[in-house]
């Protein structure tokens, strides 16, 4: 039977409590931060060589997919009755709003240092040290809206551009794509400030700290971020029916994406899954 992903500004005390108790058991245990280095190995960019499958191509949707499967069930060998929240940041848009409390995620970092200093991932309760970064630091850091170079979070009217466009995803298959609804929703632009970072890229910003960059797992906000990224994938299937991940076909010999992006029936690293067969997850969660 299906389970539900909640909205985190609908959890109970209880439900809060239970998601927390879950996410430092796993980090107790070292399982945590594989998640963390996992992500780190896969954020392979435009101008490096090799393959390309969590970010900048068509692969961003499943691969996240199937990555917050992987947290989910680690949470769920600890507590059954937990899933992974998700974060509509079209709604809560504020920094005291939404996640961002004592008994969730905490709040933003202090000006110092932009250290976190409140709830039960600051640093201080030694229950949250960071161990895989791409820097030397420790604990987990935020800015929330970036008090020194402000910007705001994706409106319902962003969201919606990438959730009109019937099409999955188009050539080059990359992050300089302007159309396709995975750049639309991934979010690589042009330009500067908030025109260069759309939708999924700007919520990273707009949160700052670690969660700009390759260790950006080591902020639990990452998971209910990409849960509603992930949901958005699900409404955009339902609005466009019978429109499929694309391309459909691997890239040919002399294609600039050959051997560098994931087709349709193609296998998607790490994993001994492909990409159509994250299509559907109907029957293992679904979202309230």
């Amino acid at each position: 039977m299906a389970y539900v992903r909640k909205d985190a500004s609908t959890l109970t005390s209880a439900e809060k409590r239970r998601f927390v108790k879950a996410m430092l058991e796993i980090k107790r245990r070292g399982e945590y931060d594989e998640f963390v280095r996992m992500h780190i190995d896969f954020y392979v960019t435009d101008g490096e060589g090799g393959l390309r499958t969590a970010h900048m191509a068509p692969s961003f949707l499943p691969w996240h997919r199937r990555f917050l499967l992987d947290l989910e069930r680690a949470l769920r060998r600890v507590d059954a009755s937990v899933t992974v929240p998700y974060w509509d940041w079209t709604k809560d848009r504020k920094a005291g709003a939404g996640p961002w409390t004592k008994d969730l995620l905490g709040g933003t970092g202090r000006r110092s240092d932009r250290q976190v200093t409140t709830g039960p991932f600051a640093y201080a309760t030694g229950n949250w040290t960071i161990k895989e970064g791409v820097t030397d630091g420790e604990f987990l850091t935020r800015d929330l809206g970036r008090a020194r170079d402000p910007i705001e979070l994706p409106t319902k009217a962003e969201l919606e551009s990438a959730l009109a466009d019937p099409v999955y995803d188009v050539s080059p298959w990359d992050s300089t794509s302007a159309k396709g609804f995975r750049n639309r929703l991934e979010g690589w632009g042009s330009g500067r400030g908030s025109a260069a970072w759309r939708n999924h890229n700007r919520v990273h910003r707009w949160v700052g700290g670690v969660m700009v960059g390759g260790a950006s797992v080591n902020d639990p906000v990452f998971w209910m971020h990409h849960a509603f990224v992930d949901l958005q994938w699900s409404r955009w299937q339902r609005r466009h029916p019978g429109a499929r991940y694309l391309p459909a076909k691997p890239a040919e010999p002399g294609s600039a994406q050959y051997r560098r992006i994931v087709a349709r029936h193609e296998k998607l690293p790490p994993w001994d899954v492909t990409p159509d067969s994250l299509e559907d997850v109907s029957r293992i969660y679904r979202y309230a």
